[in-house]
């Protein structure tokens, strides 16, 4: 008899893990990041710096202001603490990854105006360039610029995806799903900086968007990284999950 309720225990323990595993996928968490530094450069101006300046921009060479190329650095240690703390220290995988960008109207006579085309983003292994303290108005000689962005590439480096911008939009915000590039992973596993450069990838994108010193915080870039528990971690929620409804019902009974 006690063998036979024994079992039954087991069964609906079981039946129950397999209901909590099925209700599991909002498990999910995402962690969203601004940048810690960002900047543009431009072929134009190639020994200037403009890293305190309120936009960003994507230009080809052939446009009449020529090209232009940002890079933007996010520090992933909060995202790090944020799901060890909710899943256990390197219990977890990262299953998806988004930038958000905000169109901006180019309003500074050195940018390009608006114009359809696309754009790649890579990330870049040497995180060690800085932002400098450079605006359209008043060019800084510090800081990474046109010049001395190539010295902060590499072999290493990994493309994230190319993506298209329709040149109408001079506002509003765009969410590009970035492609997992095995680098970009290790940095955000590991709550390391995370460098990316956004450039040209045709003779027609002419892109300006909101830096992180936008007046509007929610304009800035937005860097959102979804995170999910590995199994063996979802199946102890799972049976945490039922194990603490049991003992509800026990206390109750």
């Amino acid at each position: 008899m006690q063998t036979a309720m024994r079992g039954r225990a087991v069964a609906v323990v079981g039946m129950g893990i397999v209901l909590a595993l099925g209700a599991l996928p909002a498990t999910a968490s995402v962690m969203t990041l601004n940048p810690t530094a960002d900047a543009f450069v431009s072929a134009n101006y190639p020994s200037n710096n403009y890293g305190a300046a309120g936009g960003l921009s994507v230009a080809a060479s052939g446009l009449p202001n020529g090209e232009f190329q940002s890079v933007m650095m996010f520090d992933a240690s909060s995202a790090k603490s944020n799901f060890d703390s909710t899943y256990g220290a390197g219990h977890w995988t990262i299953q998806a990854v988004t930038l958000q960008l905000t169109a901006a109207a180019p309003n500074n006579p050195i940018f390009n105006a608006s114009t359809a085309g696309q754009f790649s983003v890579q990330w870049m292994q040497n995180d060690s360039w800085t932002e400098g303290v450079g605006t359209p108005n008043l060019a800084g000689t510090t800081g990474v610029t046109y010049t001395t962005l190539p010295s902060f590439l590499g072999a290493g480096d990994q493309a994230a995806g190319t993506f298209s911008f329709n040149g109408v939009a001079t506002s509003g915000q765009t969410t590009y799903g970035l492609t997992l590039a095995s680098g970009l992973v290790a940095d955000l596993a590991s709550g390391s900086s995370v460098s990316l450069r956004l450039f040209p990838a045709d003779s027609s994108v002419g892109y300006v968007l909101n830096s992180r010193n936008f007046g509007t915080a929610a304009s800035r870039p937005i860097l959102s990284i979804t995170a999910t528990p590995e199994p063996a971690t979802l199946a102890l929620l799972a049976v945490g999950t039922v194990l603490l409804a049991r003992g509800k019902r026990d206390k109750r009974s």
